[in-house]
């Protein structure tokens, strides 16, 4: 008699199959096609009746989202008519799979649609659809490619800033009297919004008639010095601001991946002989290489948002030369009112950061591989 091989099943996570009637899933596909029907017209009719097209709708898109919900509870009605238990286990992530649509998919797609219209709040006409204008005015207007090109700079210096972290981290990490208290006092400038250090140091510390550091250097030779007139030293001291108020995240971020290291690898080094410097280029940089990757990467993340201290204290100037892409965005909101030409600056830049930070990612991943193999 044959021995038959024991079956491999993990009884804990098996679920037995479910036998479901056909016409159970019938009846669950006619509940969904209907909620989709319903949130189909009522999204139909309220687009149609907002573009003036139908002289019928509702006051407000009110109705449409007691539509979308409606159209929720009939998807998850569905899934447990035809796939049973599967069914049940996908109700608990249905609700977070509607949020995210409904407050990122949903206004993405709006914003999506303002950038093809000509909505100038200042006008009387109100928003009109005028197809690819806002994109040949985005071509041509030299302060947008100016603040594309500020941007590039500003993300280089997260290199600088990188270097600045590690040289801190390592610092606060080695046996040092009052180590603690540095490391509160390393962390206090990430404790102030950056619309506190753009005035508290901008437009006070650094002012050219009173400020501490213009009469600093003032008393050092520099005859005006004045930080905010010359295009390339307006664009050095907004990096020097914004970069002393998160260069302490990179730095708490390292420190926790030296604080991590292995001992015995530390020890295992110092017996063989390594200097200070072969310690840390063959054992401390390679084994905290993750948690650099990952540092660097949630900076350039905060950087390419950077507004603020630049709407603070230099508005964009002088003539652009400060402007990044949010803070330039800003001003056609703020200053030209030009809602749609601002949306689509919006959603170029979005898909700008999308294919920069994937090939980022990617070439990353590709040196971090090559990198180990090299070490092995």
């Amino acid at each position: 008699m044959e021995k038959t091989a024991p079956l491999d099943i993990d009884f804990d996570e098996y679920v037995p199959p479910d036998p479901i009637p056909q016409s159970r899933k019938r009846l669950g596909l006619l509940i969904l096609a209907f909620g989709s029907l319903v949130l189909a017209a009522a999204f139909l009719v309220q687009a149609l009746y907002r573009a003036g097209t139908i002289d019928f709708g509702f006051a407000n898109w009110r109705p449409v989202v007691y539509a979308y919900l409606f159209w929720g509870i009939t998807l998850g009605t569905a899934q447990v008519l035809r796939r049973g238990e599967a069914g049940v286990r996908a109700l608990f992530v249905l609700p977070a799979v509607l949020f995210v649509v409904a407050m990122v998919v949903f206004p993405l797609l709006f914003g999506l649609y303002i950038s093809f219209t000509d909505w100038n709040l200042s006008s009387l006409q109100g928003r009109r659809f005028n197809g690819l204008d806002n994109f040949r005015q985005m071509l041509g207007d030299a302060f947008y490619w100016n603040a594309l090109k500020n941007m590039v700079w500003y993300t280089l210096a997260v290199l600088v800033e990188y270097a600045i972290a590690f040289g801190m981290a390592l610092l606060l990490h080695s046996q040092i009297r009052a180590r603690k208290f540095f490391r509160v006092v390393f962390l206090l400038p990430l404790m102030l919004s950056p619309v506190a250090v753009s005035w508290m140091v901008g437009k006070s510390m650094m002012e050219i008639r009173f400020g501490p550091i213009a009469n600093f250097a003032r008393w050092l030779g520099w005859e005006n010095p004045a930080f905010f007139t010359d295009p390339w030293l307006a664009r050095f001291s907004i990096m020097a601001m914004d970069a002393w108020t998160f260069i302490p995240l990179m730095m708490i971020m390292l420190l926790a991946g030296l604080q991590a290291l292995p001992k015995e690898v530390m020890e295992a080094a110092r017996v063989d002989g390594a200097n200070p410097w072969q310690t840390f280029w063959k054992v401390i940089f390679p084994l905290t290489l993750p948690v650099s990757i990952t540092a660097v990467l949630i900076r350039i993340i905060f950087k390419l948002k950077l507004a603020d201290v630049i709407i603070n204290v230099t508005a964009g100037g002088p003539g652009g030369a400060t402007d990044s892409v949010t803070s330039f965005i800003f001003r056609v909101y703020r200053d030209r009112s030009n809602v749609g030409y601002g949306t689509l600056l919006a959603m170029v830049y979005l898909v700008l950061i999308v294919v920069s930070l994937t090939i980022m990612l990617n070439v990353l991943g590709r040196w971090m591989r090559g990198y180990g193999q090299e070490e092995s």
